[in-house]
């Protein structure tokens, strides 16, 4: 039996860790279900803001399995089963599908640059024989990209590739891509990752996003995405140029997703320190965005809730370290000429 295309907006969700960086479960379900009552058509555990590398195998099958358990069937899942090869990506698919999630995404294979030749073969591979409906993950930036006739052939060959979610931000090459698939397979779903152009996204075709924005203000972007669908294209670009102002400060002023995460605590979630290690350089700059975002959230009307950063276990700089930046800092700026 055919299953609903995937259409909306799927969340690539962070994983809230507790003071020993394990995943933290009770707060891990909360945000589900807060992401669940706010609008979001789906979550998509396993991605790229869910900081898939930086977990084991077998956390990365816990991650879903908690997801799942506690959706309960109230939206479809679409989960991150890459692994490092086709033998462990099918083995994650099985254990997706025993969980009933709606398909997997597969990102193309990563550290080797692989040709559109061995891209097809591999998408190829795991399409023949996973148990699970399979989208393809396009972000070239990290990957090996998928160019537009390696989609067309794989839609055209393989029944189970049922969408594929592209993070290049690529506009023309969206269009590209519904233009050359589309007359196949109308049921075929595209998907964004880049919620800086969703609404121009969504105009040319698309059918939804998986947009790390979602996680940090699922209310604002659900209302863009239905001002889009229903026509009302003025107020969805008033939405889209707001949301962009809050995208750009948390991805282009701290390294991918912490800035994410510093959101997510101003929106009432112990979010932990993420797994990788941050200079004391990093985490003061981290201090300073979560002024900017906590503004930047208020400011543009983005929540009507008192914002108040809950706080988070180990984020603090050791004793002592603060003022040695700080004295590191003066130093410069007397050697520069511009203190006394």
């Amino acid at each position: 039996m055919s299953q609903a295309a995937l259409r909306g907006l799927f969340v690539p969700n962070l994983v809230p860790l507790d003071e020993q960086g394990r995943i933290n479960e009770p707060e891990l379900r909360r945000y589900v279900d807060w992401l669940i009552d706010r609008g979001v058509h789906g979550l998509y555990p396993n991605g790229s803001t869910g900081e898939f590398v930086r977990f084991t195998p077998e956390e990365r099958r816990r991650i879903v399995e908690i997801v799942a358990d506690q959706v309960g069937g109230r939206v479809p899942i679409l989960a991150g089963a890459a692994e490092a090869n086709v033998r462990e990506t099918l083995r994650a698919c099985e254990h997706y599908a025993s969980l009933g999630v709606r398909a997997v995404a597969i990102v193309s294979p990563f550290y080797y640059r692989l040709s559109p030749e061995a891209v097809y073969a591999y998408f190829k591979e795991i399409a023949d024989h996973a148990p699970v409906d399979v989208t393809l993950y396009n972000i070239p930036m990290f990957a090996s990209p998928i160019d537009v006739p390696t989609v067309r052939r794989l839609a055209e060959e393989c029944p189970r590739v049922v969408g594929i979610k592209d993070s290049s931000g690529d506009l023309p090459h969206m269009m590209r891509m519904i233009q050359a698939v589309r007359p196949l397979r109308p049921e075929f779903s595209f998907l964004t990752g880049w919620e800086a152009a969703l609404v121009p996204m969504l105009l040319v075709g698309c059918d939804g996003g998986t947009n790390a924005t979602t996680g940090i203000v699922p209310e604002v972007m659900r209302k863009m995405y239905d001002l889009t669908v229903s026509g009302q294209y003025d107020q969805a670009m008033q939405l889209q140029y707001k949301v962009l102002k809050l995208f750009d400060a948390m991805v282009y002023t701290a390294d991918f997703p912490e800035g994410f995460r510093a959101a997510l605590s101003l929106r009432g979630f112990r979010t932990g320190a993420g797994r990788q290690p941050l200079s004391p350089k990093q985490q003061m700059e981290l201090g300073t965005l979560r002024e900017t975002l906590r503004r930047l959230l208020t400011e543009e009307g983005f929540t009507e809730e008192k914002l108040e950063e809950v706080p988070q276990a180990d984020s603090d700089l050791p004793a002592g370290q603060v003022d040695r930046i700080v004295q590191e800092v003066m130093a410069q700026l007397q050697r520069r000429g511009l203190l006394p």
